[in-house]
């Protein structure tokens, strides 16, 4: 998969492609469909497909200050989307001078001179252009006069819930990971450096690693959860944690309130695995919530309610599918 910043990037000879636009953030199972039509749509005509994604958020440009939880960084959205099959990973940086575009410049200086357009397949509440005034019927429209087709896909939904972003980020917010789960059609993702923290789960006999994400990730609410934990990237073994394989894991976030910590967390106690994983770029997949956050009178009523969280968690991993 090719992977673009900008349209500068776009080879000189480059022909017709099938485009997809979008922010993607999650990659869900919604936006699986859509990137699914649009790489068939592509391998029909014997043309490339290109998905195109911004950066930052538009909304963080729009309203500064208002920059939703990222459910994927870009690179994993990248990664999912070459899964999918995908041929070109376009990011475009989002600018004022990109908001201010109109919906018919938007098509014309972008989809059409720049990407050569032949089929172009969004949601059906698709919207672009200064203000979000372009519409899936206006881009039928000007493709009817320009050439090229226009796919107006359907949301996908079950049981009433309809498969967006907003949903998932809501879903993750309440700790509701399975529900999460299901809609994104894997476990939902928290990725970060291994850095240090007060060292207090290793007094108890529970070392953790203090995971560090990026600004904007969505974080579960606080509580202990049942999750994967996994070393990204190519590196030596480290004890018995492997990198690129998953191992269980019990998760905690939150402010450690029995200790009248202050700082939120997220802090993995690895499962049968000891390793030095200071700096290391990990990835903590959350399957369930087992509690929600609580103070104990004492460290020892938590180092035992933390011995019960390892084996919940060991069970619903031993079990889970995801």
């Amino acid at each position: 998969m090719q992977r673009w910043r900008g349209l500068d990037d776009v080879p000189a000879d480059w022909g017709r492609c099938v485009l997809t636009i979008g922010v993607f953030d999650g990659v869900h199972r919604g936006h699986a469909q859509l990137i699914g039509r649009a790489v068939a749509a592509a391998k029909k005509r014997g043309v490339p497909s290109v998905l195109m994604t911004f950066d930052p958020h538009p909304m963080e440009v729009v309203r500064p200050g208002s920059h939703p939880a990222q459910l994927t960084t870009l690179t994993r959205r990248a990664e999912l989307a070459e899964e999918l099959g995908i041929d070109v990973f376009c990011v475009m940086p989002f600018t004022p001078e990109l908001m201010k575009l109109t919906p018919e410049r938007y098509v014309h200086e972008i989809l059409i001179e720049r990407l050569h357009v032949a089929e172009v397949v969004v949601g059906e509440n698709f919207t672009y252009g200064k203000k979000a005034l372009g519409t899936v019927p206006m881009l039928r429209k000007i493709g009817e006069r320009s050439g090229f087709a226009v796919d107006g896909v359907n949301l996908l939904a079950e049981h009433a819930v309809t498969f967006s972003s907003t949903y998932i980020r809501s879903c993750v917010d309440a700790g509701d990971v399975a529900a999460a789960t299901a809609a994104l059609g894997r476990p939902h993702r928290v990725e970060g450096v291994v850095v240090h923290g007060d060292g207090r789960g290793r007094q108890m006999g529970y070392p953790t690693a203090n995971v560090a994400p990026p600004m904007y990730s969505a974080i579960p609410a606080d509580g202990v959860y049942a999750a994967w934990f996994t070393v990204l990237g190519p590196g030596p073994i480290m004890g018995t944690v492997t990198p690129g394989e998953r191992h269980p894991a019990a998760v905690s976030v939150g402010t450690n309130p029995t200790f009248s910590g202050r700082t939120r967390t997220v802090e993995a106690f690895v499962l049968d695995g000891e390793a030095d994983l200071y700096g290391q770029h990990v990835a903590v997949d959350f399957v369930d919530r087992l509690r929600g956050m609580e103070k104990f009178d004492s460290m020892e009523a938590l180092v035992e309610e933390m011995g019960r969280d390892a084996e919940r968690a060991r069970s619903i991993l031993a079990t889970s599918t995801a």
